[in-house]
């Protein structure tokens, strides 16, 4: 079996540069297994996870996950997951819990950054760690996935090397929505594929 043909459909030259590209993502939640699932399907060579939950049966109205991964650590159940895409991969899963310390050695080796967290807070640490880390490698995050519908309010802010996906507005209070999360984490894949066919051009 020729497993480069599950890239034979996609867009051209994108199969070879991603390959050759390492990305990080943090979190393994809604964001991050759906970010994982895409970049893996486009063809991405390494992929570093990172996370310390649990699946749970909550998750999995958003999550990409399925009732036998439940009370599974997250890091294992997407691993096996992408394995099962394409058992070629190269995938780093670290069962830990992130903080403004250790996010920035962990990721240090990654082409791109992704952030996929689901608490507010969460997210502002690791933006201002990563900026005055690694301000040359560029980070992705999410903001503003809450809700259903309101898809043209769905947009990317790019700040420099920073670039934010979502409406920037909605709250978790208003409920989570498997349809406008894997909206918003397909833009993030979307993003971190173009930053990666832009350098690998460069």
């Amino acid at each position: 079996m020729n497993l480069e043909e599950i890239f034979v459909r996609n867009v051209p030259g994108i199969r070879e540069k991603l390959r050759i590209s390492k990305v990080g993502i943090a979190g393994c939640g809604g964001l991050g297994s759906n970010i994982a699932v895409s970049l893996v399907r486009a063809g991405i060579g390494s992929l570093k996870i990172a996370d310390f939950d649990r699946v749970e049966l909550s998750n999995l109205n958003r999550q990409y996950y399925f009732l036998e991964d439940v009370g599974k650590m997250k890091t294992e159940a997407l691993n096996n997951l992408l394995l099962h895409i394409n058992p070629e991969i190269e995938i780093n899963a670290v069962n830990e819990e992130l903080t403004p310390e250790n996010v920035v050695t962990i990721f240090s080796d990654v082409d791109v950054m992704v952030e996929a967290f689901d608490l507010a807070d969460r997210k502002w640490w690791l933006i201002d760690s990563w900026s005055r880390s690694h301000k040359d490698i560029p980070l992705v995050c999410g903001s503003g996935v809450a809700g259903y519908g309101k898809s043209n309010e769905l947009k990317m802010v790019r700040i420099g090397n920073l670039y934010v996906c979502g409406d920037q507005r909605s709250d978790m209070k208003d409920g989570l929505c498997a349809a406008r999360v894997a909206l918003v984490a397909n833009m993030q894949a979307n993003t971190v594929i173009e930053i990666l066919m832009q350098e690998n051009q460069g």
